[in-house]
């Protein structure tokens, strides 16, 4: 028991450590933006492939990714910057974005439920985005 006990713990703060680094490798850069939810539904997005974003990607309920205005692509905000939005949890991707007529704006993808999406409207928010801080000091980390 003490052994299975021994080894959890050890994997724990192996774990614990990692995503420390992790964490470590990036500045988060504070940003407040207008925040409107989506879905992927004909009409709010592409009447052929409602499911398939401007990138690419193929998206599907209960990912936690948002789209964003294309100002907001040239302050940093690419295709997969994580990004922390202080009304929800865990960290979001951006892997879509919004039509050129939008300035600093995102949009958060909320599966098929329409009605959620127009219950949360639209909002001011703080967002935080990760940029990957500078080399040497990524290696000073790694170590």
């Amino acid at each position: 028991m003490h052994r299975i006990l021994g080894l959890f713990v050890l994997f724990v703060s192996i774990g614990c450590d990692q995503r420390s680094k992790e964490a470590d490798m990036y500045d988060w850069v504070p940003l407040t933006v207008t925040a409107t939810a989506y879905n992927s539904l004909p009409g709010q997005t592409s009447y052929e492939h409602p499911e398939i974003t401007s990138w690419g990607d193929s998206i599907k309920p209960g990912v936690k990714w948002i789209a964003v205005s294309r100002d907001l692509l040239r302050q940093g905000l690419r295709h997969n910057t994580l990004v922390k939005i202080d009304t929800f949890e865990g960290i979001y991707i951006v892997k879509d974005k919004m039509h050129p007529r939008w300035r600093n704006r995102i949009d958060i993808y909320m599966g098929e439920d329409k009605k959620k999406a127009k219950e949360w409207g639209r909002r001011k928010v703080q967002i935080q985005y990760a940029v990957l801080k500078k080399k040497d000091t990524v290696n000073e980390i790694q170590k």
